[in-house]
């Protein structure tokens, strides 16, 4: 198209954000309290500034207008004129270009400068203070997209929640050393839709993937100028346009080729979202996007002085569900991700931040009844990180049905419990079990957790059994950033060691974390790389280590391919055996239609455990004896779902133990299936008879299957 446009017309309030109808653009903003809106249009290089056009129109505080000659990939940006007053919660600044909320597509990145801010860096005044400079050159530009793309028979895999095993990824990260990948396409959407990668997940077992952050994100100014990037991309600035960091093309349809690729073969797509803040930051921030368009509109401010923010995140800043419009934005964010995107879910981080009216977090907020009747949300899967860092906010089991829940209770109880802590065995059961102290009771299933012995945020599981301590030294804050709360345990040696045992123990540990979480009820989630052995050399918390330190390693040892095999092992079982994944919680009772109980704890002489025994400090082992007979469970068709008994035994002293099996009728015998003491795992192949003692060795677990007479 040629610049500058000649026509203007007046174009309509809806849809908000610059929208390609097949004829011109319409441009919609949202702003309650500007005076004036221009629309900055760019050359292609998006370095000159080439046309500003005031959008005349107004309809219910939306300003728009409408360009017959505007054509796809057009660069563009925004000035918002009105009161600069902090003291009032205005931040207007016309000498500042502007990232519009609803920019579908966003090129560039922030080059940092003090002309980002809205205020004079070093002014005694601070934030009171006002800069004229203009930050267009070291804006990003947003960009009109054409959505055209050929879905073809697209469907969504529709994983039941029981059957799912999530995948947690970063994008760049799982491929940024892949040897099989094309070094064009390492680190980005296309290369995770590469046959290597797909292969390694299909192989795994995994349903369904969690890729961190993909929303346009900035890069913290204090990063850069410490050699650092914001990895993790938990500081949003767009929420419908996929960062171009992770795009070999530049193009947004990249990534709906690798959604589409996934669906394929059968993968489900979920999103980690950051609706809870903005990459502004506090009352000293940089002016980028919302500020600039309408503080006091798009956060939330202290009431009796709005100055400052409300920061339930510590971030700085919270955004404002309470505006119709600020709502709005996350709700057509949302849909548009599940409609133009075609993902499958979201996981919301700080979701009880989406919670909070006025300033307790309620569960029945507007921001969760709006997405329970809209049709489209509904129908997705929707996991929460049930907490923020405000008053109020840890709320584990108090989402609405239908919700997912990042489950932080499973995930301490499992490493303290085999790090060898007394006092854990009631709930230790709880956990293996689904949580149902704290989901039951809202008539939620135990699908509704979401298991997790690690996560991003956090020691990769080998760290776990390598490490006391964090080691954080390289992100430049003197080890004082990232969790002092691990419950981890290095197995006699800090960190890498040449002692075969330490070795050995901590090889075990690492089946007995991983073979727990598949095999306990809920939903499992994985962190990527895991399976094979991923460190992170101790560090905790390695948000801004875009570098070895968080890539993942796909050159590996022996062990570490034994290790993989052992997970794709178990992951199997899971997946073969309904047991593992039951759409009910375990009854403890004889159900309707048996005389048999769905579930036994037993003790290590095989008697049952007794409520006082519940208690004990030094209880360390227990057995679980599962009925597959007594499930009543029906599957799709309405016929009755059975399985396999099975018994699980654990034993996280440092001591063994002779374990009395429970006992069969004639005929039947105990056949070994697992045990993590054992070579790589998989052994042993021995049969038992009921009665007989099984040698549970020090810091192990142990499955077997009852296997009936012929």
């Amino acid at each position: 198209m040629n610049l500058p446009v000649t026509a203007v017309w007046p174009g309509a309030p809806a849809p908000r954000g610059a929208t390609w109808d097949g004829e011109g653009v319409n441009f919609a903003i949202f702003s309650e309290h500007a005076e004036r809106v221009e629309l900055c249009l760019f050359d292609p290089t998006g370095k000159k500034e080439v046309q500003r056009i005031e959008l005349r129109e107004q309809t219910d505080l939306i300003w728009h207008c409408y360009l017959p000659e505007a054509r796809p990939g057009l660069l563009y940006g925004y000035r918002v004129y009105g009161p600069y007053d902090p003291a009032r919660g205005h931040r207007f600044n016309g000498h500042k270009l502007l990232i519009e909320p609803y920019a579908k597509d966003i090129v560039g990145q922030v080059r940092w400068s003090d002309a980002h801010f809205s205020y004079k860096i070093g002014n005694r005044k601070q934030d009171l203070s006002f800069d004229r400079r203009d930050n267009h050159a070291g804006m990003p530009k947003c960009r009109v997209i054409d959505p055209a793309f050929t879905w073809g028979n697209d469907r969504a895999p529709n994983i039941p929640w029981s059957d799912m095993v999530i995948y947690e990824m970063h994008v760049r990260g799982f491929t940024m050393k892949h040897p099989e990948v094309a070094p064009a396409l390492r680190g980005t959407y296309a290369g995770l839709a590469t046959a290597p990668v797909i292969d390694h997940l299909k192989r795994l077992g995994v349903t369904s993937v969690e890729l961190m952050p993909v929303h346009a994100f900035i890069n913290d100014r204090h990063l850069i100028d410490r050699g650092l990037n914001n990895y993790w991309g938990y500081n949003s600035i767009g929420f419908f346009a996929p960062d171009h960091r992770y795009s070999s093309t530049g193009v947004v349809s990249e990534f709906k080729t690798m959604v589409k690729t996934f669906h394929s073969h059968g993968i489900e797509v979920i999103l980690d979202v950051v609706y809870n803040h903005t990459a502004e930051g506090n009352h000293l921030g940089p002016t980028l996007s919302f500020r600039g368009v309408d503080n006091a509109s798009y956060y939330r401010l202290v009431g009796d002085d709005p100055r400052y923010y409300m920061d339930y995140t510590g971030c700085g800043n919270t955004l404002n569900l309470q505006q119709p419009r600020m709502l709005q934005l996350i709700m057509d964010s949302l849909r548009y991700w599940v409609l133009e995107m075609h993902v499958d879910g979201f996981r919301f981080d700080l979701a009880s931040s989406l919670a909070r009216e006025l300033h307790a977090v309620d569960r029945l907020g507007a921001f969760f009844d709006i997405l329970l009747q809209d049709p489209v949300l509904s129908q997705v899967k929707l996991i929460a990180e049930p907490w923020d860092l405000g008053e109020g906010g840890y709320q584990v089991g108090n989402f609405p049905a239908g919700w997912g829940e990042w489950n932080d209770h499973y995930r301490d109880t499992m490493r303290a419990y085999w790090r060898g802590d007394g006092g854990l065995i009631g709930d230790f059961a709880r956990r293996l079990t689904g949580s149902s102290d704290f989901y039951q009771h809202s008539g939620r299933k135990p699908y509704a957790s979401v298991n997790f012995v690690t996560a991003h945020d956090g020691f990769t599981l080998h760290d776990l059994v390598s490490y006391n301590g964090k080691h954080n030294e390289a992100n430049g804050e003197d080890n004082r950033d990232g969790t002092d709360n691990n419950n981890s345990w290095n197995c006699g040696a800090e960190g890498p060691t040449d002692d075969a045992g330490v070795n050995e123990l901590r090889l075990r540990q690492k089946r007995n974390l991983l073979a727990t979480l598949l095999f306990s009820q809920g939903v499992p989630m994985l962190l990527a790389g895991d399976e094979m052995g991923r460190t992170q050399g101790g560090n905790n918390n390695a948000y801004c280590q875009d570098n070895e330190i968080s890539w993942l390693n796909w050159d590996l040892s022996e062990s570490d391919r034994d290790f993989l095999a052992f997970v794709q092992r178990v992951v199997a079982l899971r997946r073969e055996h309904p047991l593992f994944r039951r759409r009910n919680f375990f009854a403890g009772r004889a159900v309707k239609g048996s005389t048999t109980k769905d579930i036994h704890w037993l003790k290590p002489d095989g008697s049952e455990m007794t409520e006082r025994e519940w208690a004990h400090e030094f209880a360390r082992c227990l057995g679980v004896y599962l009925d597959g007979q007594a499930m009543a469970e029906n599957d799709r068709r309405g016929q009755p779902v059975h399985d396999d008994n099975f018994l699980l035994l654990f034993n996280s002293h440092h001591e063994s133990i002779e374990f009395r099996l429970p006992e069969l009728p004639a005929g039947d015998d105990w056949h070994g299936v697992l045990d993590t003491h054992g070579d790589n795992g998989l052994g042993p192949e021995r049969s038992f008879q009921g009665g007989d003692s099984y040698p549970l060795e020090s810091r192990s677990l142990a499955l077997l299957i009852q296997r009936k007479q012929a």
